[in-house]
């Protein structure tokens, strides 16, 4: 599927919002991507072998896993981000796949699975079965590494703090309904043991956090 599940109005929105956030996208985005801690740590990963990236956005991160990885296969369900990350990156050693990642299967199995900005909007009653999609992408002793925030503005809780379901707008001031859970680090380290994953999950400066790991064995 290249759409949002159409049964889930929400992520359709979702989807609807990274379309038209695209040529804009920079101009929403937390200053510096987490900043030179967040990139250190992802160096120091060393994402090697075959990566797979999800919800690769604009090619940022590609950049940077570029540096490390054999090859890196780019998924992401907005067409837009997809032309703006192969417009960054080029497409030596680089595929690029339009799917939705809520119904996404992996062709093949890669040596790390990398996302940024992304756990964040995956619905909690989807948590689990996103991490089993990641655990097809990966080869037996295959790592993870994510980078994330749980940065919210009070403009964008239209349901009250409690709920992840947030507003965005783009700067005509379109509004569009996202998910955004304010996940927290020892919560998701608890959350994936319970799946049978090993993670280390580390608080940046700022809003930012990074988490890297594997199943556990």
């Amino acid at each position: 599927m290249n759409d949002a599940d159409p049964i889930d109005p929400l992520l359709a929105e979702q989807l609807a919002y990274y379309r038209a956030v695209a040529p804009e996208y920079e101009s929403h985005s937390l200053p510096g991507w987490g900043g030179p801690e967040v990139a250190a740590a992802l160096e120091a990963f060393q994402p090697a072998g075959s990566v797979i990236e999800l919800a690769c956005g604009p090619g940022m991160w590609t950049e940077i896993l570029l540096r490390h990885a054999a090859s890196v296969t780019a998924v992401d369900a907005a067409p837009e981000m997809l032309a703006r990350a192969k417009a960054r990156v080029g497409e030596d050693r680089v595929r690029f796949v339009q799917a939705d990642l809520f119904s996404y299967r992996p062709e093949r199995r890669h040596d790390v699975v990398f996302f940024g900005v992304w756990l964040s909007h995956v619905p909690r009653d989807r948590f689990g079965a996103f991490w089993a999609m990641v655990g097809d992408c990966l080869e037996p002793g295959g790592r993870v590494f994510f980078v994330d925030d749980a940065f919210r503005t009070p403009e964008e809780l239209i349901e009250g703090e409690s709920s992840s379901t947030i507003e965005r707008r783009l700067l005509d001031g379109t509004a569009y309904r996202a998910v955004k859970v304010p996940y927290r680090p020892r919560e998701l380290e608890a959350e994936l043991a319970s799946l049978g994953w090993r993670f280390t999950v580390t608080q940046a400066s700022g809003h930012f956090y990074w988490g890297s790991g594997a199943r556990s064995r």
